[in-house]
């Protein structure tokens, strides 16, 4: 890839990388670090990525920077710390976007992964088995999961609306 074709990269999928791991992790700031050392550690590799392939190479990194930082996270964060109101559920909801981004945010988080590289970015199961490292059934299977929960949530969430 040559520095034309990565200022490419970074001006087309900057964007979808960070909401893709914004809606993951819901902290910008750290979204944005994962961000930025995704397309650092793009660079470093930058002469033997093809650039048919660096999208996926990018989500790829992306997806494995943010699994990093949610297991630093974890080991520095300890269950009591945590602030009371993360554990409440008190929501008035204005839209339909909100309602299915609280029903994604209960998901377990392969399965939230999945979903989203799913349906927000509209990748094929392939490429999603590739950047997470799943076999493409397993990606099925985790999506369906994923799906069955998510409707589970909205129709509880029905009763209660």
């Amino acid at each position: 890839m040559t520095t034309v074709e990565y200022n490419q990269c970074v001006d087309e999928f900057s964007d979808n990388v960070f909401r893709f791991i914004l809606k993951n992790i819901k902290d910008e700031d750290k979204a944005k670090d994962v961000v930025q050392e995704s397309y650092v550690k793009m660079w470093d590799k930058a002469r033997s990525i093809d650039f048919e392939k660096a999208k996926s190479y990018l989500f790829t990194t992306a997806y494995h920077t943010m699994i990093d930082q949610i297991r630093k996270d974890k080991r520095l964060t300890q269950f009591e710390e945590a602030p009371y109101d993360s554990f409440s559920h008190e929501n008035s909801y204005s839209d339909l976007s909100e309602i299915l981004n609280e029903a994604a945010d209960k998901l377990p988080e392969i399965q939230r992964t999945v979903i989203l590289l799913r349906d927000y970015e509209g990748y094929s199961y392939k490429e999603i088995g590739e950047i997470t490292k799943l076999g493409e059934s397993q990606v099925k299977v985790y999506i369906y999961r994923a799906r069955l929960s998510m409707k589970k949530y909205l129709v509880s969430m029905d009763k209660v609306i």
